[in-house]
């Protein structure tokens, strides 16, 4: 399985008056994570859009554990937990860099559309795409 380990560092516009980063920024991780799990595994979500495949997101889910403050380094750690014939999940697990700590676990559902938001079998319509995905994700068995 292809699990992409991404790592940023959390910005002073990302957090609340308390210096903690506010729960929404997750969300906007798990973004930066499947963007570049895609890209590491062979394909950008610009080359996909190029190619008439969206995702749009279906379900969203965090778990905050501990939390996450102004300057950390935290990791992304993303994985492909789910595939099925128009759908893909994601998992996350979001990591202060350094100590390992969890701070925060999730998932996200997505749908494979066309430009009029119809769904899409890419493994008839873009087998390529297809083997690459399921290729990353049968590694985990």
């Amino acid at each position: 399985m292809l699990k992409h380990s991404h790592q940023i560092r959390v910005t002073y516009q990302e957090t609340d008056k308390m210096g903690i980063v506010y729960y929404a920024n997750y969300l906007r991780w798990f973004e930066i994570g499947r963007t570049e799990y895609m890209r590491q595994a062979g394909i950008t979500y610009k080359e996909l859009e190029e190619e008439g495949i969206f995702l749009p997101v279906l379900e969203s889910h965090c778990e905050y554990h501990q939390p996450a403050r102004y300057d950390d380094l935290i990791r992304i750690e993303t994985t492909i937990n789910k595939l099925k014939r128009v759908r893909i999940g994601f998992s996350y697990k979001i990591l202060e860099s350094e100590s390992d700590e969890l701070l925060a676990v999730g998932n996200t559902i997505h749908s494979f559309v066309n430009q009029d938001f119809e769904p899409i079998s890419p493994q008839r319509e873009k087998p390529e795409l297809w083997k690459l995905l399921k290729k990353n994700f049968d590694k985990k068995k």
